[in-house]
Protein backbone atom coordinates (compact mmCIF):
# COMPACT_ATOMS: atom_id res chain seq x y z
CA UNK A 1 0.00 0.00 0.00
CA UNK A 2 1.74 3.18 -0.94
CA UNK A 3 1.44 6.74 1.09
CA UNK A 4 -1.19 8.07 -1.22
CA UNK A 5 -3.82 4.76 -0.29
CA UNK A 6 -3.32 6.00 3.67
CA UNK A 7 -4.78 9.22 2.54
CA UNK A 8 -8.15 8.58 3.39
CA UNK A 9 -10.76 8.69 0.11
CA UNK A 10 -13.11 11.63 -0.20
CA UNK A 11 -16.14 12.35 -2.02
CA UNK A 12 -17.01 15.24 -3.90
CA UNK A 13 -19.77 16.39 -6.60
CA UNK A 14 -19.88 18.11 -9.38
CA UNK A 15 -23.43 19.95 -10.47
CA UNK A 16 -23.36 21.81 -13.46
CA UNK A 17 -25.51 24.78 -13.24
CA UNK A 18 -27.26 24.77 -16.05
CA UNK A 19 -30.86 23.57 -17.28
CA UNK A 20 -32.94 24.00 -14.01
CA UNK A 21 -34.20 26.58 -11.83
CA UNK A 22 -32.80 28.10 -8.80
CA UNK A 23 -34.55 26.72 -6.54
CA UNK A 24 -33.81 22.94 -7.28
CA UNK A 25 -30.25 23.82 -7.15
CA UNK A 26 -30.42 25.45 -3.58
CA UNK A 27 -32.60 21.85 -3.01
CA UNK A 28 -29.58 19.81 -4.54
CA UNK A 29 -26.78 21.33 -2.58
CA UNK A 30 -28.60 20.99 1.02
CA UNK A 31 -29.39 17.38 -0.12
CA UNK A 32 -25.43 16.92 -1.34
CA UNK A 33 -24.43 18.26 2.61
CA UNK A 34 -27.09 15.57 4.09
CA UNK A 35 -26.13 12.53 2.14
CA UNK A 36 -22.48 13.60 3.64
CA UNK A 37 -20.29 14.14 0.52
CA UNK A 38 -16.79 16.15 1.75
CA UNK A 39 -17.19 18.65 -1.61
CA UNK A 40 -19.48 20.46 -3.66
CA UNK A 41 -18.48 21.96 -6.66
CA UNK A 42 -19.94 23.82 -9.81
CA UNK A 43 -18.79 25.08 -13.16
CA UNK A 44 -17.29 28.20 -14.73
CA UNK A 45 -19.13 27.95 -18.01
CA UNK A 46 -21.90 30.71 -18.94
CA UNK A 47 -23.58 28.15 -21.43
CA UNK A 48 -24.95 24.56 -21.09
CA UNK A 49 -23.07 22.27 -23.16
CA UNK A 50 -21.64 22.52 -26.76
CA UNK A 51 -23.91 25.68 -28.87
CA UNK A 52 -27.17 24.60 -26.55
CA UNK A 53 -28.56 27.53 -25.02
CA UNK A 54 -30.79 26.40 -21.55
CA UNK A 55 -31.21 28.51 -18.37
CA UNK A 56 -27.75 29.17 -16.74
CA UNK A 57 -26.03 30.61 -14.09
CA UNK A 58 -22.96 32.21 -12.99
CA UNK A 59 -20.27 30.06 -11.05
CA UNK A 60 -19.69 32.53 -7.76
CA UNK A 61 -22.95 34.13 -7.01
CA UNK A 62 -23.79 30.70 -6.91
CA UNK A 63 -20.83 29.59 -4.65
CA UNK A 64 -21.85 32.28 -1.90
CA UNK A 65 -25.39 31.85 -2.25
CA UNK A 66 -24.97 27.88 -1.34
CA UNK A 67 -22.37 28.84 1.31
CA UNK A 68 -25.22 30.68 3.10
CA UNK A 69 -27.41 27.13 2.57
CA UNK A 70 -24.96 25.27 4.02
CA UNK A 71 -22.74 24.47 7.21
CA UNK A 72 -20.16 21.35 6.75
CA UNK A 73 -19.75 20.62 2.72
CA UNK A 74 -16.53 22.28 0.92
CA UNK A 75 -17.50 24.46 -1.94
CA UNK A 76 -15.76 25.67 -5.11
CA UNK A 77 -15.48 26.73 -8.86
CA UNK A 78 -14.12 23.16 -10.81
CA UNK A 79 -12.90 25.44 -11.81
CA UNK A 80 -12.93 29.17 -12.36
CA UNK A 81 -11.35 29.76 -15.62
CA UNK A 82 -8.45 32.26 -14.63
CA UNK A 83 -8.90 34.10 -17.98
CA UNK A 84 -12.78 35.62 -17.15
CA UNK A 85 -11.54 37.68 -14.04
CA UNK A 86 -8.96 39.88 -13.00
CA UNK A 87 -7.14 37.62 -10.75
CA UNK A 88 -6.75 39.82 -7.71
CA UNK A 89 -10.19 39.93 -7.80
CA UNK A 90 -11.05 36.23 -7.71
CA UNK A 91 -9.11 36.12 -4.84
CA UNK A 92 -11.14 38.18 -3.37
CA UNK A 93 -13.99 36.31 -4.40
CA UNK A 94 -12.53 33.31 -2.66
CA UNK A 95 -11.81 34.78 0.65
CA UNK A 96 -15.35 36.63 0.78
CA UNK A 97 -17.01 32.99 -0.13
CA UNK A 98 -14.67 31.50 2.41
CA UNK A 99 -16.00 33.76 4.99
CA UNK A 100 -19.61 33.58 4.23
CA UNK A 101 -19.15 29.68 4.26
CA UNK A 102 -17.26 29.67 7.79
CA UNK A 103 -13.71 28.19 6.22
CA UNK A 104 -15.29 25.93 3.70
CA UNK A 105 -13.84 27.29 -0.31
CA UNK A 106 -11.82 25.21 -2.46
CA UNK A 107 -10.29 27.38 -5.11
CA UNK A 108 -10.22 25.10 -8.41
CA UNK A 109 -8.65 27.16 -11.06
CA UNK A 110 -7.62 26.25 -14.63
CA UNK A 111 -6.75 27.84 -17.88
CA UNK A 112 -10.24 27.39 -19.81
CA UNK A 113 -10.64 25.70 -22.77
CA UNK A 114 -14.01 26.49 -24.42
CA UNK A 115 -14.14 29.30 -26.94
CA UNK A 116 -17.97 30.40 -26.87
CA UNK A 117 -17.44 31.34 -23.73
CA UNK A 118 -14.73 33.40 -24.71
CA UNK A 119 -15.89 34.78 -27.44
CA UNK A 120 -19.73 35.76 -26.30
CA UNK A 121 -18.64 37.37 -23.26
CA UNK A 122 -15.76 39.59 -25.22
CA UNK A 123 -13.04 37.63 -23.80
CA UNK A 124 -9.50 36.86 -25.73
CA UNK A 125 -9.15 33.68 -26.56
CA UNK A 126 -5.86 33.55 -27.91
CA UNK A 127 -3.79 30.45 -27.84
CA UNK A 128 -3.20 27.14 -25.83
CA UNK A 129 0.37 28.65 -24.41
CA UNK A 130 -1.61 32.32 -24.35
CA UNK A 131 -4.02 30.86 -21.79
CA UNK A 132 -1.86 28.51 -19.53
CA UNK A 133 0.66 31.78 -19.55
CA UNK A 134 -2.40 33.90 -17.70
CA UNK A 135 -3.10 30.76 -15.34
CA UNK A 136 0.55 30.37 -14.79
CA UNK A 137 0.55 34.39 -13.54
CA UNK A 138 -2.57 34.15 -12.29
CA UNK A 139 -1.66 31.76 -9.59
CA UNK A 140 0.80 34.17 -8.22
CA UNK A 141 -1.22 37.31 -8.50
CA UNK A 142 -4.00 35.20 -6.47
CA UNK A 143 -1.32 33.87 -3.85
CA UNK A 144 0.27 37.67 -3.39
CA UNK A 145 -2.89 39.58 -3.27
CA UNK A 146 -4.61 36.34 -0.58
CA UNK A 147 -1.50 37.48 1.64
CA UNK A 148 -2.99 41.00 1.48
CA UNK A 149 -6.54 40.45 2.14
CA UNK A 150 -7.95 41.94 5.34
CA UNK A 151 -9.65 40.15 6.70
CA UNK A 152 -7.45 36.87 5.43
CA UNK A 153 -9.18 33.88 4.62
CA UNK A 154 -10.36 31.90 7.80
CA UNK A 155 -7.88 28.95 6.69
CA UNK A 156 -5.05 28.63 4.07
CA UNK A 157 -7.54 28.30 0.93
CA UNK A 158 -6.58 24.93 -0.76
CA UNK A 159 -5.71 25.03 -4.28
CA UNK A 160 -6.78 22.50 -6.79
CA UNK A 161 -5.16 22.93 -10.46
CA UNK A 162 -7.22 20.70 -13.18
CA UNK A 163 -5.39 20.10 -16.37
CA UNK A 164 -2.56 17.53 -17.24
CA UNK A 165 -0.14 19.39 -20.05
CA UNK A 166 2.92 17.93 -19.18
CA UNK A 167 5.20 20.70 -19.73
CA UNK A 168 4.14 23.60 -17.57
CA UNK A 169 0.64 22.79 -15.99
CA UNK A 170 1.65 19.99 -14.20
CA UNK A 171 4.97 21.63 -13.33
CA UNK A 172 2.42 24.23 -11.56
CA UNK A 173 0.70 21.76 -9.96
CA UNK A 174 4.13 20.45 -8.51
CA UNK A 175 4.93 24.50 -7.44
CA UNK A 176 1.53 25.25 -6.22
CA UNK A 177 -1.52 23.40 -6.09
CA UNK A 178 -2.61 20.88 -2.24
CA UNK A 179 -5.37 19.13 -5.17
CA UNK A 180 -4.22 18.08 -8.96
CA UNK A 181 -7.61 17.52 -10.77
CA UNK A 182 -7.36 15.07 -14.22
CA UNK A 183 -9.34 13.88 -16.77
CA UNK A 184 -6.88 11.58 -17.49
CA UNK A 185 -7.50 7.53 -16.86
CA UNK A 186 -5.86 4.58 -16.87
CA UNK A 187 -2.63 4.40 -18.44
CA UNK A 188 -2.60 7.87 -19.33
CA UNK A 189 -2.92 9.01 -15.62
CA UNK A 190 -0.07 7.04 -14.56
CA UNK A 191 1.83 8.39 -16.78
CA UNK A 192 0.80 11.91 -16.36
CA UNK A 193 0.93 11.37 -12.26
CA UNK A 194 4.66 9.66 -12.90
CA UNK A 195 5.18 13.22 -14.75
CA UNK A 196 3.77 15.13 -11.65
CA UNK A 197 6.28 13.51 -9.50
CA UNK A 198 8.83 14.17 -11.56
CA UNK A 199 8.22 18.21 -11.48
CA UNK A 200 7.89 17.31 -7.52
CA UNK A 201 11.13 15.96 -7.09
CA UNK A 202 13.20 18.14 -9.74
CA UNK A 203 11.91 21.23 -6.87
CA UNK A 204 12.29 18.97 -3.89
CA UNK A 205 8.44 18.61 -2.91
CA UNK A 206 7.05 15.22 -1.57
CA UNK A 207 4.16 14.42 -4.26
CA UNK A 208 2.37 13.03 -1.78
CA UNK A 209 1.23 16.16 -0.48
CA UNK A 210 -0.65 16.39 -4.05
CA UNK A 211 -4.47 15.05 -3.48
CA UNK A 212 -5.21 13.14 -6.74
CA UNK A 213 -8.61 13.72 -8.44
CA UNK A 214 -11.18 12.41 -11.27
CA UNK A 215 -14.50 13.10 -11.88
CA UNK A 216 -16.92 9.31 -12.05
CA UNK A 217 -19.70 8.23 -12.29
CA UNK A 218 -21.17 4.73 -11.97
CA UNK A 219 -21.09 2.49 -9.37
CA UNK A 220 -17.82 2.91 -7.26
CA UNK A 221 -17.68 -0.76 -7.39
CA UNK A 222 -16.69 -1.10 -10.78
CA UNK A 223 -14.06 1.92 -11.15
CA UNK A 224 -12.99 2.74 -7.93
CA UNK A 225 -10.59 -0.05 -6.59
CA UNK A 226 -8.83 0.67 -9.98
CA UNK A 227 -9.02 3.87 -9.61
CA UNK A 228 -7.80 4.02 -5.98
CA UNK A 229 -4.89 1.49 -6.95
CA UNK A 230 -3.22 4.39 -9.13
CA UNK A 231 -3.36 7.06 -6.52
CA UNK A 232 -6.71 8.88 -6.50
CA UNK A 233 -8.22 9.30 -3.30
CA UNK A 234 -10.94 12.36 -4.23
CA UNK A 235 -13.51 10.89 -6.41
CA UNK A 236 -16.17 13.64 -7.67
CA UNK A 237 -19.13 12.53 -8.86
CA UNK A 238 -20.60 14.34 -12.22
CA UNK A 239 -25.00 14.70 -11.51
CA UNK A 240 -26.49 14.47 -14.14
CA UNK A 241 -30.16 16.16 -14.09
CA UNK A 242 -29.60 16.77 -10.54
CA UNK A 243 -30.10 12.76 -9.53
CA UNK A 244 -27.83 12.11 -6.70
CA UNK A 245 -28.33 8.96 -6.07
CA UNK A 246 -24.63 7.95 -7.43
CA UNK A 247 -23.31 10.29 -5.02
CA UNK A 248 -24.94 8.26 -2.29
CA UNK A 249 -23.55 5.19 -3.64
CA UNK A 250 -20.26 6.76 -3.66
CA UNK A 251 -19.89 7.97 0.41
CA UNK A 252 -20.99 4.85 0.82
CA UNK A 253 -17.94 2.79 -0.58
CA UNK A 254 -16.13 5.94 1.24
CA UNK A 255 -17.11 5.00 4.51
CA UNK A 256 -16.62 1.35 4.22
CA UNK A 257 -12.57 2.17 2.84
CA UNK A 258 -12.25 4.92 5.70
CA UNK A 259 -13.64 3.00 8.02
CA UNK A 260 -11.25 0.19 7.74
CA UNK A 261 -8.46 2.43 7.53
CA UNK A 262 -9.01 3.28 11.13
CA UNK A 263 -8.90 -0.20 12.33
CA UNK A 264 -5.84 -1.29 13.31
Amino acid sequence: MTARHTRPIRIGLQIAQYGADWPAFLDAAREAEALGADALFNWDHFFGPGETNVPSYECWTMLAAWATATSRIDLGPLVNCIGYRNPDLVADMARTVDHIAGGRTILGLGSGFKQRDYREYGYRFGSVADRVNDLESGILRIQKRLKRLDPPPLRPIPLLIAGSGERRTLRLVAEHADIWHTFADADDFVRKSQILDDHCGRIGRDPEEIERSVLVAGDPAASGPQQLDLGVTFFIVSVKDLDLDPVRQWVRWRDEHNSRLSTP
